[in-house]
């Protein structure tokens, strides 16, 4: 959004009559599908300064960069980092089984995912402007979603990690441009300077790391392209293994 309001900002410099514009959209109410948007696209067209073609770039550009803005658009948390996240990664590696009590004797619902002996925990955050007024409640998490390459500050929240309860780590942070995929060890998070293993009072073995523009470089080394994920997780699977 920040990218399509810099160059509708630009086109209206370009209009004859900029300032009776700019003073309407001061005033304009907004009502589903019309907003400042569309009202400023409606007046550049048909004023020339934006020939159709010219839209039809625009759109299609923006459309590129918010290929994933709608996951933004899902509310409930539990649908997000469950249903969604879950769905999305086992359509990346349709070999991941959901775990069983045939599959795992042990098996009480601590994991996602099962992959030849391999217990999987998957988690999912999205990219966020975490310098908005979290209290206001006009604000659509779509409003707040950032693109992978935003300079403003965010805060992803990774939490509910137990760590003894899986062998591997797969963490998804969805930007409204791309979805950037992590891949641990369990032992590799639990022994990181960032997680804190008490996310609240009596979460005995359950805990949480938070994800900022401060620190996010620092996971660099985890990062994996969704092509490579199966075998990332047999590797961390590995280290794992020989992690004291």
């Amino acid at each position: 959004m920040e990218h399509l309001t810099r160059e509708l900002d630009d086109l209206l410099k370009k209009l004859k009559n900029e300032a009776e514009v700019r003073r309407q959209l001061q005033n304009l109410v907004s009502i589903y599908p019309f907003n400042k948007y569309e009202y400023i696209i409606s007046n550049l067209l048909s004023s020339g300064v934006l020939t159709l073609d010219d839209y039809q770039t625009l759109r299609k550009e923006y459309n590129a960069r918010n290929s994933h803005l709608h996951i933004f658009e899902i509310n409930a948390p539990r649908t997000f980092g469950e249903t969604w996240a879950q769905g999305h990664v086992h359509q990346l590696i349709p070999s991941l089984e959901k775990p069983t009590k045939q599959l795992d004797p042990e098996y009480s619902g601590q994991y996602d995912f099962y992959l030849d002996g391999i217990r999987i925990e998957v988690k999912a955050s999205r990219g966020v402007d975490s310098t908005s007024v979290s209290s206001a409640m006009d604000l659509r998490l779509t409003d707040k979603a950032l693109s992978s390459d935003s300079k403003k500050p965010f805060w992803m929240n990774f939490q509910q990690l137990k760590p003894a309860c899986c062998d591997v780590f797969l963490w998804l942070a969805v930007w409204r441009d791309v979805i950037w995929y992590w891949v641990f060890a369990s032992k590799e998070v639990e022994s990181n300077q960032y997680y804190s293993p008490s996310q609240h009072r009596g979460s005995d073995g359950e805990g949480q790391l938070h994800l900022k523009q401060d620190n996010i470089e620092e996971f660099n080394n985890y990062k994996v392209k969704p092509e490579n994920l199966e075998n990332a997780i047999r590797l961390a699977k590995n280290r794992q293994d020989i992690i004291l």
